[in-house]
């Protein structure tokens, strides 16, 4: 009788534990990248180090220091004169070259797969200019509708993947190009004939790339004219194209840009093809990391914002669909400029959570974060309590300090603060291609006045600054196992506090000054009041920077165009504020 109860016992515990065991999911792609910024210096980051991306449960790396893999070869089968040895063009290949056999074969060693990010059309400017005729059209732009371009990029890759036999596979962006780091080469966006454009390079590389050799395609749906944020665009690309095991489309988790109030991309988990989702750890428009910002419960569960949406509101919810192949996550960079950090603790947390997620699906948001704890080595019952009432209201405090949680938010608002740069509320002064945030706000605030809710929505801004200043209470209960961590935990949540304090003040000015011109009469006791915060926030900000050789670059007051290598001229924050100053002087 014993032996048939031992046996049962074994039966139903063996059962359990193969039913536990099926109800870890691990993701195929779990891969990192750091996005370094386009024509400036390397970013310092232990994420650049595959041994410590290796400390998280990640498979791969993609290298994003903008010298794409295929600008380090010569184009010899085409034309063997076209890079002499010993000319500036040919030494400077050679060098991006063996960087990059080095950065493979040093994800390689670390237990990585290596994929190099890679812009499309980027090709020499010596191949373009003597093949003019052949590759462009009528515009000067490089073309794939010419037959020559197909040929010339089967060259390319062949080259490419001779020249550096282990890379594992490429990452594949169109859209943008960005040409600052490679002086010897140009290029162009390849879409010139919409989703048609699309079909033909995705098959291009799909019959190079994944069935000639057997490598891996992360195509970005990441580009203009719908493709990342249209399901009816997305679909009539990608129904074109037969779905390989080694080709992915990568999909940012946001309609859109990495912003809140952007819905979750209703591509998502649609289609025949398997997708990887890229989540931005050090959020671009939302400090890159100098104030606590933990989205990955957003990006897991949903925002908040997304409680009355129809459809996925988060990864949790697609975790089972046969499209969901991992998780792409930039754990640094994107954007241009600073903030710059000095210490990558929130890009940390965030990018910890989102892997150890990855890694097993069926595990809820909360457990992964309780690792991250354990790992940080926060282990007093109050410490740990504070620190995830910290990390959701951070959460909280940056869609109320940056967009709205009572009010519709129109998808260009947001931009009024992006990088290190905060806008004014003047309207913009600048060609679009200049892409200046200036003028999002005079429209925002416009629309706000007429439609009787302006007051309300710059009390709002005061809710956040509220926010900050409970973060900053519970970033004093917090140890960790490094001290330098437990100082910048403080440090960072004061430079939120610091941060708001300037923006709720700031829109306090502008929708006071904004009345004014439009003959409403206002209280300047108020005006002069929130001047007087305002210029002590700033100041406050200031001695923070000075005094904690920690903190982070700080914010300026000027709105971003896309002019390097300042990225702004004089509208901004600044100028609308003083502008408003002579009201109250």
């Amino acid at each position: 009788m014993n032996k048939i109860l031992f046996f049962l016992f074994f039966l139903v515990y063996t059962m359990s534990g193969g039913l536990l065991y099926a109800q870890s999911k691990r993701l195929p792609l779990i891969i990192d990248m750091v996005h370094h910024n386009p024509g400036e210096a390397l970013t310092q980051s232990k994420f650049s180090d595959p041994r410590f991306v290796k400390t998280m449960p990640f498979n791969g790396q993609v290298m994003n220091d903008f010298v794409f893999a295929h600008t380090a070869i010569t184009f010899r089968s085409l034309d063997k004169q076209m890079f002499l040895p010993g000319s500036e063009e040919y030494n400077w290949i050679k060098k991006a070259a063996a960087t990059i056999k080095k950065n493979i074969q040093q994800a390689h060693t670390a237990g990585l797969k290596a994929y190099y990010f890679t812009d499309l059309i980027v090709l020499p400017k010596k191949l373009v200019q003597q093949y003019k005729d052949s590759l462009c059209d009528a515009n000067g732009k490089i073309s794939f509708e010419k037959p020559f371009t197909l040929y010339v990029h089967r060259l390319m890759l062949r080259e490419l993947f001779e020249s550096f036999p282990n890379l594992d596979g490429l990452v594949i962006r169109t859209g943008e190009t960005y040409l600052n780091n490679v002086p010897y080469h140009t290029g162009n966006n390849p879409i010139t004939n919409g989703a048609a454009s699309h079909i033909k390079l995705i098959n291009l590389l799909r019959e190079e790339v994944c069935e000639k050799r057997n490598k891996t395609i992360i195509y970005r749906t990441w580009s203009f004219g719908g493709m990342h944020d249209s399901l009816n665009y997305y679909l009539q690309v990608t129904d074109q194209i037969k779905p390989h095991p080694k080709l992915v489309f990568a999909i940012k988790h946001t309609q859109g840009d990495y912003h809140r109030t952007y819905p979750f991309n209703p591509t998502i988990g649609k289609g025949k093809h398997a997708q990887i989702i890229e989540v931005q750890c050090q959020r671009e428009y939302e400090g890159k990391g100098a104030f606590p910002n933990y989205v990955m419960d957003g990006v897991i569960n949903g925002f908040e914002e997304y409680a009355q949406n129809k459809g996925f509101k988060g990864l949790k919810e697609i975790a089972n669909t046969a499209q969901f192949a991992g998780v792409y996550t930039w754990s640094r960079g994107g954007g241009w400029r600073g903030p710059y950090i000095k210490n990558e603790f929130w890009c940390k947390l965030n990018a910890f959570v989102a892997s150890n997620w990855a890694a097993n699906t069926h595990l809820t948001e909360k457990e992964v974060f309780d690792k991250f704890m354990d790992a940080q080595g926060i282990r007093q019952n109050d410490a740990r309590k504070a620190f995830r009432q910290l990390c959701l209201l951070s959460a909280k405090a940056v869609l109320r300090g940056h967009a709205s949680a009572l009010y519709p938010v129109k998808k260009d608002w947001v931009f009024w603060m992006r990088d290190h740069f905060l806008a004014g509320c003047d309207t913009a002064n600048l060609s679009p291609k200049a892409f200046p945030s200036e003028g999002f706000l005079h429209e925002a605030f416009t629309q706000y006045l007429q439609q009787g809710v302006l007051d309300e929505v710059v009390k709002e801004k005061y809710v956040a600054q509220q926010m900050w200043d409970t973060i900053v209470l519970l970033s004093k209960k917090i140890v960790t196992n490094n001290r330098a961590d437990d100082e910048y935990i403080r440090i960072s949540a004061l430079y939120g506090a610091h941060l708001h304090a300037i923006i709720a003040s700031g829109w306090h000015i502008m929708a006071l000054g904004m009345q004014h011109d439009k003959g409403i009469t206002i209280d300047k006791n108020a005006l002069k009041t929130a001047i007087a915060k305002y210029d002590a926030a700033w100041t406050q900000y200031g001695l923070l920077e000075k005094n904690n050789k920690q903190c982070a670059s700080l914010y300026v007051p000027y709105a971003f165009i896309y002019k390097a290598p300042d990225y702004h001229n004089v509208q901004g924050l600044q100028a609308s504020v003083n502008k408003y100053r002579l009201l109250v002087n």
